[in-house]
């Protein structure tokens, strides 16, 4: 299992560390959360700098069409978010302090995608797997309304989690293997540029890592 770079989500920035699922003692509460929030190269890449987080995977959901390929999706026609499903041991961050960090990840007040990318694919939701997840998804929503730092609606869907299909190999930690690449899209795209303007601060001040 390959090593992955994490920062401190409860303070946003921290001590860069290294982590395996392979050590994971095995009473460890290992849980997952599911997100979309635009291009999920760069969600994949926000969430796992995150310590706790042990595995992020780029993948599709809530469309009507089994087993959808990357170019399906693309088309608008399958009505697939792109998401990640995020795997992370529960006694090192919660499930509220990530969903805390999501929302400083993106342009929660978009209603037609993100940043540059726009259409269906595009849009941002987090998906309740349980009650539970759906009651502090909730209760996120209603904290981020009262503290946020600008007038616009957020618009971010909370909805019930379905199937999640994997992407294609070439998509998952896109940004580890075409780094070029990956930090020309990002930066042309405007991403961290928008954060700042809604947020006043980049979430992790390592995503060009």
């Amino acid at each position: 299992m390959k090593l992955k770079n994490k920062i401190n989500a409860t303070l946003l920035l921290g001590t860069i560390a290294s982590a395996s699922l392979l050590s994971v003692p095995a009473n460890a509460d290992v849980q997952s959360m599911i997100v979309a929030g635009g291009c999920f190269w760069c969600v994949e890449s926000d969430f796992e700098k995150v310590n706790g987080v042990l595995d992020v995977v780029s993948g599709y959901t809530g469309g009507h069409t089994e087993s959808p390929s990357y170019r399906q999706v693309a088309a608008k026609k399958t009505g697939h978010f792109e998401a990640v499903k995020i795997t992370f041991e529960d006694s090192v961050v919660s499930l509220e302090t990530l969903s805390n960090y999501f929302w400083k990840t993106i342009d929660p007040t978009d209603p037609h995608g993100q940043f540059c990318d726009k259409g269906s694919p595009y849009k941002t939701a987090m998906f309740y797997q349980n009650t539970q997840q759906k009651s502090l998804f909730e209760a996120s929503l209603a904290h981020i309304n009262k503290t946020k730092p600008f007038a616009d609606e957020i618009v971010t869907q909370l909805l019930p989690a379905s199937t999640f299909y994997l992407a294609e190999d070439y998509h998952q930690d896109y940004y580890t293997k075409n780094p070029l690449r990956y930090r020309f899209y990002r930066s042309s795209c405007g991403r961290d540029s928008r954060i700042k303007t809604l947020w006043g601060e980049i979430a992790s001040k390592s995503h060009h890592n």
